[in-house]
């Protein structure tokens, strides 16, 4: 009876193995491998998210940020006392803006100007309309609105470029408005109300 119990029992037990402490430790390497690669790659990729997310609001707030402003009056000009004829503002460079290329719009279809005037009333709107600068105090000869230069914008509204008409004359009392958009920066709006009575020369409000 003994005999046929001890080999029932190795019947039983053949074949099996028990796990040495190496087989353990070479899975637990395994596993340890395995969760590294996976926290590396979770790290990545929160850190390129992180940088996309640095990149994309820089590129905002260089786009927010205006490199140009209005340097005092806005003036108006008619010659006959019943429509304004020209528009005169000054801009300049914001302090430690980067330089704006200022090259001027000729009013043609095949104009390079990089900063872009439009011209708004109650019967038109004018995109990319003629307008000319003059350098005004200490400012080299080339293009570039740089900090400490002015430019003084010229529109003449008889004269705005190919194509564009205005389809009523700027007159008393009427209300227009200009936006200035540089290639880099924040758009600049001037709206101004005309007078009443018009003169030669008007500084608008």
């Amino acid at each position: 009876m003994t005999k046929l119990m001890s080999s029932i029992m190795s019947k039983l037990h053949r074949e099996e193995k028990g796990m040495t402490g190496l087989e353990t430790a070479i899975i637990l390497i395994a596993f340890v491998t395995v969760a590294a690669v996976f926290s590396y790659a979770v790290l990545s990729a929160g850190l390129f998210s992180a940088e996309r997310g640095k990149e994309t609001i820089y590129a905002g707030l260089q786009e927010a940020k205006s490199n140009l402003e209005v340097s005092g009056s806005v003036l108006g000009k008619s010659t006959d006392k019943i429509n304004v004829d020209t528009i005169l503002f000054t801009v300049k460079n914001a302090i430690a803006g980067t330089p704006i290329d200022m090259g001027e719009c000729d009013g043609t279809t095949a104009a390079t100007n990089k900063c872009v005037i439009s011209l708004t009333t109650s019967a038109d709107y004018l995109n990319n309309v003629k307008w000319t600068k003059t350098a005004i105090g200490a400012a080299d000869t080339d293009n570039l609105l740089e900090p400490g230069e002015q430019f003084e914008i010229t529109i003449d509204l008889a004269d705005l470029g190919d194509n564009m008409t205005m389809t009523e004359n700027l007159t008393a009392n009427d209300i227009f408005a200009l936006q200035v958009k540089p290639a880099l920066g924040s758009t600049v709006t001037i709206q101004r109300t005309l007078p009443a009575a018009l003169d030669t020369i008007m500084d608008l409000h």
